[in-house]
């Protein structure tokens, strides 16, 4: 990383800008120049891109990524998409099966098409780690065939697909598999595993840990988001039609536990106890940092230090029932359709 490329992009629209990504990524997109448009429901509303909601180069575009013609209006005059906005996560696509569906794959065909349409040269797509399933091999690598588990995983793989079918001589693709995120957002999530862990630690002074053997790769929401801004930077021959995993540590949930509490207090007790959910998930990251030379800079550690800083400061009141960090809860309270 390091010498931005000479790539010509002005302009980038982040659908779901407006998530748990997505506000941390905004700002930086426009501390590095470029102007930026967010298309987002804003479930969580707009203050937590307060920081920068008065920039002159952001516009903000509240709306849904399955009507067309609002994605035409969007889309005008952008250079690049980084595409985020999804129902997120199993428990989440569950509550709503043909809900997730809609916004997660079917809508995935008109935001490609009219992205070409509107004369878009980059597009960058979230997909997941979760798309290759259990694997027994030890390096979980891009070559490894997807044996997504679930409706979530299964149409994030379907809408890799897609992409790749879509690429075109001046319509540069890049699909990222992202590890677990971790760590503090204006936008919070505390239904990670390491968010989870760090907040029950902190309030409760215990966590409760279920089975703890499976493994569960992560990346910190700052390497994340650093990914995604130098993305626009690379150059097109670099990325086009790649896949990269992104991640850094593969942690068994039993260390997880223990680095929290190491940073939380001695006094925080840890109470394992069985499962029969033995899915365990690593990832292998070596060919982003061998091709493209990116190489996370924060760990679990950091994250739980950013989000124990957080609690301290009161920056996340009534953390263990509002129902703006925790997916589930506001999808049931909302009735998205």
């Amino acid at each position: 990383m390091g010498v931005p490329a000479l790539v010509d992009i002005d302009q980038v629209l982040v659908t779901g800008g407006a998530g748990y990504v997505g506000s941390v990524l905004v700002p930086k997109l426009l501390a590095a120049g470029y102007r930026v448009k967010v298309l987002d429901l804003f479930l969580f509303g707009e203050q937590v891109l307060d920081d920068v909601r008065d920039h002159e180069n952001l516009e903000l575009i509240r709306g849904d990524i399955r009507n067309r013609e609002l994605l035409e209006q969007s889309f005008a005059g952008c250079d690049a998409i980084i595409h985020l906005a999804c129902i997120s996560n199993d428990p989440s696509f569950d509550l709503a099966p043909e809900l997730g569906k809609t916004i997660n794959y079917d809508a995935f065909f008109d935001i490609v098409d009219v992205a070409k349409l509107a004369g878009v040269h980059r597009f960058i797509y979230a997909s997941s780690s979760s798309v290759y399933g259990v694997k027994a091999d030890l390096n979980v690598t891009e070559d490894l065939p997807l044996e997504p588990l679930t409706d979530y995983s299964k149409y994030k793989a379907m809408c890799e697909d897609v992409l790749l079918e879509n690429r075109a001589p001046g319509f540069t693709t890049l699909i990222l598999r992202p590890a677990t995120v971790c760590g503090d957002s204006p936008r919070l999530r505390l239904d990670l595993t390491v968010n989870i862990l760090t907040n029950h630690a902190f309030h409760n002074r215990v966590i409760k840990v279920f089975g703890g053997q499976q493994m569960r790769p992560n990346l910190h929401i700052q390497d994340m988001t650093d990914l995604y801004v130098q993305s626009l930077r690379w150059p097109a021959d670099a990325i086009d039609g790649k896949i990269f995993n992104a991640g850094y540590e593969n942690h068994k949930v039993a260390e997880i536990a223990e680095i929290v509490r190491n940073v939380i207090g001695d006094d925080v007790e840890i109470v394992t106890t069985p499962t029969d959910d033995n899915r365990s998930y690593h990832i292998c990251s070596e060919k982003i940092r061998r091709e493209l030379g990116f190489e996370p800079q924060y760990n679990i550690h950091n994250a739980v230090e950013d989000l124990l800083s957080a609690f301290q400061a009161g920056r996340v009141p009534n953390s263990m029932d509002d129902e703006r960090y925790y997916n589930v809860k506001l999808m049931k309270n909302h009735e998205l359709k």
